[in-house]
């Protein structure tokens, strides 16, 4: 049975940005992997506010562009990826493969097509209880995809 994909994206919005700041994504296995991301210069906004984002964080800790391209490209080529449905994932994906003027080689589509039975509310009800369960800190995008994870092994959607 193939382990389905999942997507969370971090990101920063204010009144004058919009832009990806930490990305995790499930691999094959169901290992996951987790990226900070270098802002784009074009994603800043002109007075400098990023609300509580720490740009010097994001420059010194970050991955290039290129290099999260590159990997995401590497590990989910021509895949559905399923992530939350509560972010703007695909402005946000947008964002990050336009920015290096390339084409997202995946799909993305919200867990509730996944998982078809059960509504979009009883879904974000089971996965905010499964962090609290879990201890999750729903911050961080690695939480993110590891509840995802979770509530397709509970419905049966992979092996143990």
């Amino acid at each position: 049975m193939s382990i389905p994909r999942f997507l969370d994206i971090e990101y920063c919005q204010t009144d004058d940005a919009l832009f990806p700041t930490a990305i995790a994504w499930s691999l094959e296995d169901g290992r996951m992997k987790t990226v900070i991301i270098t802002p784009d210069e074009d994603w800043l906004p002109a007075d400098g506010d990023l609300g509580d984002i720490d740009l010097r964080y994001l420059e010194e800790q970050g991955v290039p562009l290129l290099d999260v391209v590159r990997e995401l490209h590497e590990d989910l080529p021509d895949q559905t990826v399923y992530v939350d449905g509560l972010d703007p994932d695909e402005i946000l994906v947008d964002k990050l493969f336009s920015a290096v003027a390339q084409e997202a080689p995946f799909e993305i589509a919200p867990i509730s097509e996944l998982i078809t039975g059960l509504d979009t509310d009883t879904l974000e009800d089971q996965r905010r209880q499964l962090m609290i369960d879990e201890g999750l800190e729903p911050q961080l995008p690695e939480n993110g995809v590891y509840a995802l994870l979770l509530m397709a092994r509970n419905e049966g959607l992979m092996d143990d």
